[in-house]
This record gives C-alpha cells, sequence and structure tokens, in this order.
C-alpha cells in the first residue's frame, strides 16, 4: 500500500483546523500530526484510524467504531491503540477535528 496524494489532501482537508497540522509516510502508510504530536495514521487496509485509549476508546467503541487488531506472529489477536473514526466524522471536518482534538488531550 502506498498513500496517495488525494488520500494527503483528504486528511489537510479533514483536519485543517488543528493547528501545525503535518504528515509523514512511514511503513506504507501515514502518520498525522498536529504540533508534533501523533494523533491518527492511515494504516492497514487504507483505513484513517484515530489514537484513542481509555474513555476516549471506550466512547469510540460505543459509536460502533473498530480498533486495529492484527495476528501476531503466533496468530494471537494483538491490538493497537487506533480505532476507525465514526462515518460520520469522515464528512464532517469539525466533528472530525473534534475527536482529534480529544485524541490528543487524552493520549499525549
Amino acid at each position: 500500500m502506498a498513500v496517495s496524494d488525494e488520500q494527503i489532501a483528504f486528511v489537510r482537508d479533514l483536519f485543517s483546523s488543528l493547528p501545525a497540522l503535518t504528515t509523514r509516510k512511514m511503513f506504507g502508510g501515514l502518520g498525522i500530526y498536529s504540533e508534533g504530536t501523533i494523533f491518527a495514521i492511515i494504516g492497514p487496509e487504507e483505513r484513517l484510524l484515530i489514537k484513542a485509549k481509555g474513555k476516549l476508546a471506550e466512547d469510540l467503541a460505543a459509536e460502533g467504531c473498530e480498533q486495529w487488531s492484527y495476528a501476531g506472529k503466533s496468530g494471537t489477536p494483538s491490538r493497537m491503540p487506533y480505532w476507525t473514526l465514526p462515518d460520520s466524522a469522515l464528512d464532517d471536518p469539525e466533528e472530525a477535528s473534534a475527536w482529534a482534538r480529544r485524541s490528543l488531550r487524552e493520549t499525549a
């Protein structure tokens, strides 16, 4: 998987209200940062995933969002601290940025 220019433009538009927004290609995906702190990625299956733990992860789960997991070498699922965003946030920069601000506050 290689992140496209269109995907980068989408992320920049979606989170444009965040300060000092930057992106960095890595491991075939994309790291998404605000003021140098990573808060989201484009990861496996080209999905946009936001960093979450604790109450934020619980709230995302309640919205029907999925946590990123993969089968480790032993076949046991490994869960990563990244979650999909609610579908409604993918079309709403204000909502997406609200989730991102929570991620920055609650996972830093």
